[in-house]
This record gives C-alpha cells, structure tokens and sequence, in this order.
C-alpha cells in the first residue's frame, strides 16, 4: 500500500487576530515575493493553473492570507467603495483572500489530498467509469466560475484507487484558475501517476460564466472536451466502450 500528499501547511491563527493584523495596518514582509523567489530558485513553474505547495513553508499561508487580504482592499478601495462605513464590504477583503487560498485555489496552495493506492493483485483489466463528478473551478482569464461535471475511465493497470479518490483528485485539480482544455489533461496526469492505468479517459462538460454574466451573455452555452491516454487512445474499440458507457451513466441519471 502506497500513499500521497502530506497535510496542508500552516494553520491558521484565531480570525479575530489574523484581521486585527490586516485592520492595523501593520508592515509585513511580502510573502509572496519570498515563495516566488523560491520557484523561481528552483526552477519550479507557477502558471495560474500550477500546483505551488511544495515551495510554500510551514506558516506561509497565513502570511499570504493577510497579504492578499490587504491587495483585495485596495482593489475594492480603486473601485470607489466605501470600506469605512459600508457595513457590505466591511469585511469583503478578509473573506475574499481565505476564499481564494482555501476553497476556490485551494488546488493551487494546498498539498494534494492523501490518496492511498493498492496492487492490482487480482490483475482487472475491464475497463470501469465514475461519475459524474461535479467540477467547480474559474476562468484564468476573468476568474469567474467553471461549473460543470467530469467521467473518468479507467483500464486498470499495476495500481487502483478508491472511488471517491477520483472525486477528491479532480476536486484538487479543478479547484485552480483554468481553462478547460488545460484543465482536463492536467487531471489525467494525475490519474495516470496514481494508477499506473493501461488506459484513462476523462470527459468534462461545463458551463463557463465568462460567457453567461459578460461579453456574449449567452446564457445556454456549455463546452464539451475530453482526453484519451494509453489503450483508449490506441484501441478504437475501447474508446468507443468508454464513451458509450458514459452514455449510459447520463441516460440512467435522467430518468
């Protein structure tokens, strides 16, 4: 039995204190300029859809919090809101950057849930499909909400996961700034890295509110793309398989 991840980095203080920190108006550091340095010392890529755990250090994500926190509100202040005595927005700064880092990016900043993997021992090699599994992630170039659902499949090969690991995997995947075509292959590197598959293939539908609350406004419009890796990719005849037990799975939630 085989495990990854570590625990989340740095816990967080009392609330009350941290936004004390912010609403003082206290000097810090600039965190984020120190964990930059260190990718970049590294060589480490930090694109908007990268995950950058690795590089942050015990206590950090705390320090960015109230960063963060302070850069909303002068964003919030640059568009002429009243921070002072509008009771809205009072605390909108704070609650944006623990969104940000904990929940919406968390996929950034966070280590990769504890996925534990077993031997294929009994040597499956049917190919199976989850879902559909709810996908929340936001638009790289508007940072506005993806919403949408993914199927995975998966020919076995010398390793399997649990069911609800997918779930967690593409949860940590997608909870990052994306566009869907990246998105998609970044989830399958995962897949294959986990299980060792002979074949995975993953489908994502979503709706992209970039196009429902600006620009063309149109309120009905959905992206469909996919990724076929190893025999899926190979085998005509099991891409055909997985895409027809997808079907399925649709067909059988819809009645």
């Amino acid at each position: 039995m085989t495990s990854t991840a570590s625990p989340s980095k740095g816990q967080f203080r009392d609330e009350n204190e941290l936004y004390d920190d912010i609403n003082n108006g206290g000097t810090h550091e600039k965190v984020s300029e120190r964990i930059r340095q260190r990718l970049l010392d590294r060589g480490v890529s930090f694109f908007a859809n990268d995950n950058v755990s690795e590089c942050i250090e015990e206590g950090e994500l705390e320090e960015l919090q109230i960063e963060v926190a302070e850069k909303v509100g002068d964003l919030l202040k640059s568009l002429v809101i009243d921070l002072d005595n509008d009771h809205n927005t009072a605390d909108t700064a704070q609650r944006v950057a623990k969104m940000y880092l904990n929940e919406v990016f968390k996929g950034r900043y966070h280590n990769q849930p504890k996925i534990t993997s077993f031997p294929n021992v009994k040597h499956l090699d049917e190919i199976y499909t989850v879902g559909p599994i709810t996908v929340r992630s936001a638009c790289s170039h508007h940072f506005v909400p993806i919403m949408g659902s993914c199927w995975i499949g998966v020919k076995p090969g010398k390793r399997v996961i649990g069911l609800s690991k997918f779930a967690r995997v593409a949860d940590w995947v997608f909870s990052r700034p994306h566009i869907q075509e990246e998105a998609v292959m970044i989830l399958a590197d995962e897949i294959e890295r986990l299980c060792e598959p002979q074949g995975v293939g993953i489908i994502l539908k979503a709706e992209h509110y970039c196009m429902k609350l600006r620009g063309v406004k149109e309120p009905h419009c959905s992206m469909v793309n996919s990724v076929v890796r190893g025999d899926f990719r190979h085998d005509p005849s099991l891409k055909q398989e997985f895409f027809e037990l997808v079907h399925q799975q649709e067909n059988a939630l819809s009645r």
